[in-house]
């Protein structure tokens, strides 16, 4: 058996090479939470979760102050008691944000264990429904200062050119008249066969608003419009679903099998975007993704792939991974000793036990953060 003996917090922070802008923020950095968690017999299983621009502090103090007393001692493989001892721990600090995100490394990290010390990746340990790879798409389209209509052109055909037949763009931050010349563009050159994802951050503060965007987008035959509304926004979400023919996804940052129930039963998304580092880990995506197959509904989660191309090879309604090439926006891949292989549109699926990846030694050296009093980077809790 393998009985928990220590587990570590590292906060690690990743600057932008360039600030990048969504419809409603502004990124420069990325902040992780990285999590190790080892067993008496020497395995060490990994997990993270993450911060934009600063509070990473508060997700590794969730970890370290709440959740890891909880499970120390314990047995690994009763990762279902150990998820609900947690849940159960964390009642009153909150069922969402920093304590479930603190949550989901520890159980992604729980699960990589146990897949390591089985010798199998993780996407088998978990039942594997693909055999060596998984759909994605190539997600970009970022707003960038001085990048014109052929510049993000020529960005999403570059994806298109090298094999994805799917692609993300980012929309929502300018007026509807030039977001549709962004789009028109896009598809001019991409062609009318490859999908075309849109992605809104949250942008529109009400239906009106969202439908004469939406008016003018349907003509480019867009796949899916993602997060046009705050997530609490649950009737828009549901209006703007019965009033256009484009799939409206969301949950990208949803924590909870009971949030993701309210957002099937009300009708307010026909795609979900479960990220397992926000929404309670692997054990409560695995929950939702099989709730969301009782509805009908697909899943394609939300960025990660290093770790989300193992849930959606396990998930018979899992449609596609979404693909970040480079490290412009999502820079988690500086901290990471292996990458995957995007192959024709496709992700190949690790053959290395567990996640198929580690920490990179010299990365953390570089981009981890010391505790206060310039202590270690790694906290450790035995």
């Amino acid at each position: 058996m393998s009985r928990i003996e220590s587990v570590s917090a590292c906060l690690a922070r990743v600057p932008l090479d360039s600030p990048v802008t969504f419809s409603t923020r502004t990124v420069a950095a990325r902040e992780y939470c990285l999590v190790r968690v080892r067993a008496a017999d020497g395995v060490e299983g990994i997990g993270y979760c993450y911060a934009v621009n600063t509070s990473g502090k508060l997700l590794c103090s969730a970890v370290t102050d709440l959740l890891a007393p909880i499970i120390l001692g314990d047995e690994s493989l009763r990762v279902e008691g150990l998820w609900q001892s947690m849940y159960q721990e964390a009642l009153l600090q909150g069922r969402a944000g920093v304590v479930m995100r603190a949550l989901s490394a520890l159980d992604i990290a729980l699960w990589d264990l146990n897949a390591r010390s089985a010798g199998l990746p993780l996407f088998r340990y978990l039942g594997a429904a693909a055999h060596d790879r998984v759909p994605a798409y190539a997600s970009g389209g970022y707003y960038w200062p001085g990048k014109d209509l052929d510049a993000l052109a020529g960005e999403m055909l570059g994806h298109v050119s090298s094999g994805f037949d799917a692609v993300k763009m980012k929309t929502g931050r300018l007026s509807p008249r030039e977001e549709e010349k962004r789009l028109a563009a896009v598809r001019e050159a991409i062609g009318p066969d490859v999908r075309l994802m849109l992605d809104a951050n949250n942008a529109w503060p009400d239906l009106p608003t969202a439908l004469e965007y939406m008016r003018r987008f349907e003509r480019y035959d867009p796949y899916w419009i993602e997060e046009p509304f705050s997530p609490d926004d649950i009737d828009n979400h549901a209006r703007l679903a019965r009033a256009t023919r484009v799939t409206v996804a969301t949950g990208e940052i949803e924590a909870g099998r009971w949030r993701f129930k309210d957002l099937l039963e009300r009708g307010a998304t026909t795609l979900l975007q479960t990220d397992a580092t926000v929404c309670g880990g692997l054990t409560e995506w695995r929950r939702i993704a099989a709730t969301a197959a009782s509805f009908g509904v697909s899943v394609a989660p939300h960025a990660w792939h290093d770790v989300h191309v193992h849930a959606v090879a396990s998930a018979p309604n899992a449609t596609y991974a979404e693909f970040m090439p480079d490290a412009h926006i999502v820079n988690f891949r500086k901290l990471i000793d292996r990458q995957l292989v995007a192959e024709q549109g496709q992700l190949l699926l690790p053959t290395d036990p567990g996640l198929g990846f580690d920490f990179d030694a010299g990365a953390i050296d570089r981009y981890g953060v010391p505790a206060a009093g310039g202590g270690q980077v790694w906290q450790i809790c035995q």
